[in-house]
């Protein structure tokens, strides 16, 4: 059935953050992500108001794709290239707030979820890459830097060059039900969020001071950028100030929140030490 590009549009408004057009248009990989990343922070989802028409025709015409450039090699996309590296990071990120406990974790854990990202965007649209040697990539490179949280970086960049040196066309294959891929896409959601939910309700404090570590880490790495290290500040206090607005002053002080405090104070100390 051929997809509209009217419907598109609809759903692209509607739910564009969850992903709703790309599970319509048949891009489940994309719909993943997006539910994953929000539409990519909002910014992808408002990039793509461009790119819908090109989505529908890709869509419409998309087993005669497969079935005549299988045979070729995609062109190299320098967007699909640094896509990769900050969701391998991303996925990277939340796998160290979450499963670092694990005693392999720095072996399996991090370069495993790391790989997954980088895969997951490799798998865009009409295109895929070799799952075994971009996985491969990621733990080869992760015992390199065992044991630092700054390994999501190098196994990150390993495995998105792997990835797109092993890129291709996906092959043909049957249509599915909507309710397999539902199906297969609630896993995978409930396998990335799984963790992370189970670390925040069992462990509250410690992992909210993780976050205070790591997030602080990240942000000295943007101080030579004093628009872009503000724009981060407003994005990550909004929790803060959203509870603030709801309970006042006097919630704040409560000793669940002394977490978000550290990383309030540390955020608003970040520009005076600079």
């Amino acid at each position: 059935m051929a997809k509209g590009l009217l419907m598109t549009y609809a759903l692209w408004a509607v739910g564009g953050p969850a992903g709703l057009h790309h599970l319509y248009l048949g891009r489940d990989s994309h719909a993943l992500l997006w539910m994953l990343t929000l539409g990519g922070g909002g910014l992808g989802w408002l990039w793509e108001f461009w790119l819908l028409p090109s989505f529908v025709a890709q869509a419409n015409r998309a087993q005669e794709q497969r079935q005549g450039s299988g045979r070729g090699t995609p062109p190299l996309s320098l967007i699909r290239f640094v896509a990769q590296m900050i969701v391998g990071m991303y996925f990277g990120l939340v796998a160290l707030i979450s499963l670092s406990f694990m005693a392999s974790f720095y072996i399996v854990g991090l370069p495993l979820a790391v790989g997954l990202g980088v895969l997951l965007v490799a798998a865009i649209g009409n295109q895929t890459s070799d799952l075994k040697n971009t996985l491969g990539a990621a733990f080869l490179t992760s015992p390199i830097f065992y044991g630092r949280p700054i390994a999501i970086l190098p196994i990150s960049l390993a495995a998105s060059l792997t990835a797109q040196k092993h890129r291709r066309y996906k092959p043909s294959a049957g249509s599915e039900t909507l309710s397999v891929r539902l199906y297969r896409l609630g896993l995978a959601y409930l396998a990335f969020t799984g963790p992370l939910v189970f670390s925040a309700l069992c462990n509250t404090a410690v992992t909210l001071s993780y976050v205070a570590d790591t997030l602080g880490s990240f942000l000295s790495w943007f101080s030579f950028f004093p628009l872009l290290g503000r724009l981060l500040e407003s994005v990550l206090l909004l929790p803060f100030r959203a509870w603030k607005l709801l309970v006042g002053d006097h919630g704040i002080s409560s000793s669940y929140f002394q977490e978000w405090e550290k990383l309030y104070e540390f955020v608003h100390s970040f520009r005076d030490e600079k």
